[in-house]
């Protein structure tokens, strides 16, 4: 391979990548063929080396500061992909692919090839964390190509590297490797002088079958390698952008969310620590059409063992890229102009228990408040069966089988919070985290008055902060901020602000000094403005017993007497009032402000309160018999309206009380409701348990014939207990002309409108049952015209 093979061919369009440490600051590896690329005076390679050289970024959290800035090349064409920080001893190590005989470094102690092989050799170069030294460079090379695209650690420092190669990679100490294959995964020694383990994977063609684009160990020592296959069709450059197998013949696990390919799809691979066997593997993405691809850059696995891939798909609307329930674009938004962003996220469950605590305080995270202090306790990964937790407090530790908890601080003080995650079943056994809380006594108590400001028309106030600090802390000049209620903000106390309408306005005084442990506390009060108080209100008719809940819309107010027409009366602002009885009820208000024009003002409103239906039913077969559908009787009395709730997601809207047919998909005792509703609206509920017993049975008519009345004009899965489904059906070029998900939904004949031709078109068909069992059909439908 030659340079320009670097470039074009193991480059994939200017791949690069960047990470951050704990204290955020940033680092780049990429490349340039700049010779006037700007490094820092603490550069360890200040001028370019020949060609196309990898370079080297360190940056401050916001970017303000280039602390470091270096080449990292030799003679020839050098690229660097992707970087790691040692857990261990913090220095940087970069990957990546050159063409160079002459790195630096390689000579720096020994290391695992000291000089580069023929072609295009993958490199690893380790540089000092501020970026001033590299340390060390080792070459990894066959008779034939090959290019490092991720670098990783496990949790006791040993590196892990993962590329791709054209040669005959070397096998080293290890259990699993495919004959041939053009992907490997090597665990170095810490030092990177040898190999602990070296091996490969993939079906042993000429090129590499994938471009990796993700790479992971996880806390289990399992190696996770993402990345995509095929041909992706460029304007001007070919067909292909990179030399490659494609996809199809790597190896898939029973577990695969996809079992074959095309030749351009994703492909997912996990291997067992220390190489002992492949967990898992599938394919992912559409089929037909151009090939799902990736534009440069690379995506993520996080520790948990979860990638997030973002993936170039359903390129012109050609082919049909898979998406979830409830996806936010099902479909390319482009529609056939171009290609979409698809991103995907899926966890392959392998890397074992994790905790991950995190505390809410006051509804929001938080670590810090005021005592006595609720604080929810919260694993966010919550994959454990069991948890322990210890509050820091002297209180006895607590063992829970949920994810949350609430505790309580009596007492200030920081306290060091301890969660114990535990699951036998995976390779770690537990997992244990920590977080810190403190708990404060300095707490400000918040309160304000409201006064108007004459003459009485006018729409101008008095704001005065009333708040009282904690011994010891006086609230500064910028401690509060007020929030009028129309979009106006102000500050200082006492303070004057005019409204420019009528109107209710709800006025905040907000504490934004986080010097007192209630931050942000805010005090609330509901203002009425208006230069003459009008009472105004509103209430619904409603059923006996009715629960009213009357809503105050009066302009101005600072007190009000409510009458409720049955010889009670409230001072309440928004009142509740209960009428136990039917009947017909004149309801008055009185609304007093001193500080308008008309002093008082009052309104009545007249309310009717009518009578509830009763809500009855039954439910047979009793007992349930197999795959027999529930008929249920409605018994209900004075209803006109009805709504079944069948407890399994199901629902159905009668006008009438005839009897209504459902049939359950699983065994269960389900809550089943039925919601009777009058002619005035009133509605009552009643709910009875209803047994089912299903037989997952799964069949498909091998005929039928669109375009006629009956039940053979549409064919349609038929089955019992069915969970989920995907079905698909071929025309004899391999085409798919129709696809669902669902039973209840099924193929008329057509494809984009058009009536499909007589003749026999083959179907697969795989369900998952609600039992868990899963079944899967291959066959012929014949359509008849």
């Amino acid at each position: 391979m030659g340079a320009s093979s670097l470039r074009l061919n193991y480059g994939d369009d200017g791949r690069s990548e960047v990470i951050l440490d704990k204290a955020g600051n940033v680092y780049l590896a990429s490349c340039t063929s700049s010779k006037d690329f700007p490094v820092t005076a603490n550069a360890f390679q200040k001028t370019n080396g020949g060609q196309q050289d990898g370079i080297f970024i360190k940056a401050s959290p916001d970017l303000s500061t280039i602390l470091s800035s270096s080449y990292l090349g030799g003679s020839l064409d050098d690229a660097a992909f992707a970087l790691a920080l040692n857990p261990i001893t913090n220095t940087v190590f970069v990957v990546g692919g050159t063409s160079s005989p002459d790195l630096k470094g390689t000579h720096n102690g020994q290391v695992v090839y000291a000089t580069k092989n023929t072609g295009i050799d993958g490199f690893l170069s380790i540089i000092s964390n501020d970026g001033s030294t590299l340390l060390k460079t080792s070459y990894f090379g066959t008779a034939g190509s090959e290019v490092l695209y991720g670098v990783q650690f496990d949790n006791k420092g040993y590196p892990y590297i993962m590329g791709t190669t054209t040669g005959a990679w070397p096998i080293v100490n290890a259990t699993f490797s495919q004959p041939n294959g053009k992907q490997f995964i090597a665990k170095l020694a810490k030092d990177i002088s040898s190999f602990i383990y070296s091996t490969c994977f993939g079906k042993g063609s000429k090129f590499p079958d994938i471009s990796p684009t993700a790479f992971l160990v996880d806390r289990c020592e399992n190696v996770y390698v993402a990345g995509w296959g095929g041909g992706v069709e460029v304007e001007g450059r070919g067909s292909f952008v990179y030399p490659n197998s494609n996809t199809t013949g790597l190896t898939v696990t029973p577990d695969a969310i996809k079992k074959t390919s095309d030749g351009n799809d994703f492909y997912f691979f996990v291997m067992r620590k220390d190489a002992l066997s492949q967990l898992y593997g599938s394919y992912f993405g559409q089929t037909g059409g151009l090939g799902n691809h990736v534009d440069g850059g690379t995506s993520r696995f996080d520790k948990q063992g979860v990638i997030y891939q973002a993936i170039c798909a359903n390129c012109y609307g050609m082919g049909t890229f898979p998406t979830t329930l409830n996806a936010w674009s099902p479909k390319n938004g482009t529609g056939t102009n171009g290609c979409n962003l698809a991103a995907v996220k899926i966890s392959f469950n392998f890397a074992g228990v994790a905790a991950e605590p995190r505390s809410v305080i006051n509804g929001r995270y938080d670590s810090t408040g005021c005592v006595p202090l609720d604080v929810v306790f919260k694993d966010t990964v919550h994959n454990a069966k069991t948890y322990i937790w210890r509050f820091g407090d002297g209180s006895p530790d607590t063992t829970t089988t949920t994810f949350q908890i609430l505790h309580t601080y009596q007492s200030i003080g920081y306290f060091t919070v301890r969660l114990i995650a535990i699951d036998s079943s995976t390779c770690n056994i537990a997992d244990t985290a920590y977080l810190r809380i403190r708990v404060r006594t300095d707490k400000a108590i918040l309160d304000f008055d409201i006064s108007k400001l004459p003459p009485c028309r006018s729409l101008n106030y008095l704001f005065t902060n009333t708040s009282t600090p904690p011994a010891g802390k006086p609230f500064l000049p910028g401690s509060f901020t007020w929030n009028f209620g129309d979009g106006a903000t102000g500050t200082g106390t006492p303070v004057q602000h005019s409204y420019a309408a009528s109107g209710t306005y709800v006025v905040q005084l907000i504490l934004t000094d986080t010097n007192y442990c209630n931050y942000p506390d805010t005090a609330v009060k509901t203002l009425r403005v208006s230069p003459v108080v009008t009472a105004r209100f509103e209430i619904a008719d409603g059923c006996a017993p009715y629960s009213a809940s009357f809503n105050n819309t009066s302009l101005a107010g600072t007190s009000f007497l409510w009458d409720f027409g049955d010889g009670t009366s409230s001072s309440d602002i928004n009142p509740l009032h209960n009428y136990p009885d039917t009947g017909t009820y004149r309801i008055s208000l009185l609304a007093i402000d001193p500080s308008t024009c008309n002093l008082r003002d009052s309104t009545t409103r007249t309310i009717h309160v009518y009578p509830k239906p009763q809500a009855d039913f039954s439910a047979a077969p009793v007992p349930a018999q197999y795959n027999t559908p529930t008929i249920f009787t409605n018994n209900s009395i004075g209803a006109t309206a009805f709504v079944w709730l069948f407890g399994d997601g199901d629902s159905a809207v009668r006008n009438s009380s005839d009897t209504v047919v459902h049939q359950y998909e699983q065994t269960n005792t389900f809550n089943a409701c039925l919601i009777a509703i009058n002619s005035f609206g009133c509605a009552d509920t009643v709910c009875h348990p209803v047994e089912s017993l299903i037989n997952p049975l799964l069949d498909v008519p091998n005929a039928f014939t669109p375009g006629r009345f009956g039940q053979n004009s549409i064919v349609m899965v038929r089955g019992f207990g069915i969970a989920n489904m995907l079905w698909r059906i071929y025309n004899r070029y391999g085409q798919i002309v129709f696809e669902s998900n669902t039973p209840f939904s099924g193929w008329d004949g057509s494809y984009n409108g058009k009536p499909q031709p007589l003749g026999v078109y083959a179907y697969t068909l795989e369900a998952t049952f609600f039992d868990g069992t899963k079944a899967r059909k291959k066959g012929d439908i014949t359509l008849i015209r």
